[in-house]
């Protein structure tokens, strides 16, 4: 009986450390994909940084204290997580970095006349998007 129960709990074991694993590997594909939204603006950056950090809890504590306490995504994942908000200053980056990019982009690199306006009005979601989350203020 004993064996039984030692082979079950090393079972288990090895299935948490695999669960673990594919979340740590997930995370880091999220939090991949969102840094890259930050140049790209139809990927939705905030999104993937929370699940990131969602991942990183359940998969790696020391992961998710590394992102966190990111200088540069850290308080930003925490202040929007915990409802504060987003700073005046990066609303104002975002949407001018928003807009830049697909201003570029309609003018330059997209000849569809409907991938252009479609463009047009992911930018306009996501202008109305950030400029409705609660701005922090100091």
């Amino acid at each position: 009986m004993l064996i039984h129960y030692s082979e079950r709990f090393h079972g288990i074991l090895v299935h948490l450390s695999l669960v673990k694993g594919l979340l740590v590997i997930a995370g880091t594909i999220s939090l991949a994909v969102g840094l890259i939204g930050i140049f790209i603006p139809i990927l939705p950056t905030t999104p993937l940084l929370l699940l990131a950090a969602a991942c990183y809890l359940r998969g790696s504590r020391r992961m998710h204290d590394w992102l966190l306490n990111n200088r540069w995504l850290g308080e930003y994942i925490r202040n929007y997580r915990e409802g504060r908000g987003i700073r005046a200053w990066t609303k104002i980056a975002i949407i001018i970095l928003l807009w830049a990019t697909i201003t570029y982009s309609v003018l330059f690199v997209v000849g569809n006349l409907a991938i252009r306006l479609l463009l047009i009005a992911i930018a306009s979601a996501v202008t109305v998007h950030v400029l409705t989350i609660r701005t922090m203020r100091g």
